[in-house]
C-alpha cells in the first residue's frame, strides 16, 4: 500500500489538458498516487467549434470488420475525458496500465479533498485573455453529456 504522503492532489482549474496529462503521466510512472478534481474546469487549446467537431469527428470512425457497426467507444463526461488524455500519455504496457489504475479523476472537489492542499502547475495556466479556449465541461456538454457541473 502507498501512504499519504504518496498522494498527490492536482487542481486541473484553468490548467491545459494535454501539458497537463503528460505531467500526471510522469508522476504515475514513477509511483504516485493522483487524484485530479476539477477536471470539469481543465481547458483545451483551440477555437471552440474546431475542437468540438474534432472530438464528433471521431464517433463517425468505423471499424474495417463490421462498416455498419459503430466504431471504439469515445468519451463524453469531463472525467473520462481527462482520463482518456492521460491513459494516452502512458506506455501500452503492463506498467502502464498499472499506473493507470492509481488514477483518481473527480468533478468538483469531493468533501474528503477539502482543505486538502492541492497542487497546480503555474506553467500550465491557460492564458484565458486570448480566448482560444473551451473547457472539458463545455465539450463535455456540446458532446451530449447530460450530467451536473457542481
Amino acid at each position: 500500500m502507498l501512504s499519504e504522503k504518496e498522494i498527490v492532489i492536482v487542481n486541473a482549474e484553468n490548467l491545459i489538458l494535454g501539458r497537463m496529462a503528460s505531467k500526471i503521466a510522469k508522476m504515475l510512472l514513477t509511483g504516485k498516487r493522483v487524484v485530479v478534481v476539477n477536471a470539469e474546469k481543465a481547458m483545451i487549446s483551440g477555437e471552440r467549434n474546431m475542437v468540438i467537431e474534432g472530438y464528433k469527428k471521431l464517433w463517425s470512425v468505423r471499424t474495417l470488420r463490421n462498416p455498419d457497426k459503430q466504431g471504439p467507444r469515445r468519451p463524453q463526461s469531463p472525467r473520462n475525458i481527462v482520463k482518456r488524455a492521460v491513459r494516452g500519455m502512458l506506455p501500452r504496457k503492463p506498467k502502464g496500465k498499472e499506473a493507470l489504475s492509481n488514477l483518481k479523476v473527480y468533478i468538483g472537489i469531493p468533501k474528503e479533498f477539502h482543505g486538502k492542499e492541492m497542487i497546480k502547475f503555474e506553467d500550465e495556466v491557460a492564458d484565458l485573455s486570448k480566448g482560444r479556449y473551451i473547457s472539458v465541461g463545455e465539450l463535455s456538454e456540446a458532446l451530449g453529456w447530460r450530467g451536473v457541473i457542481a
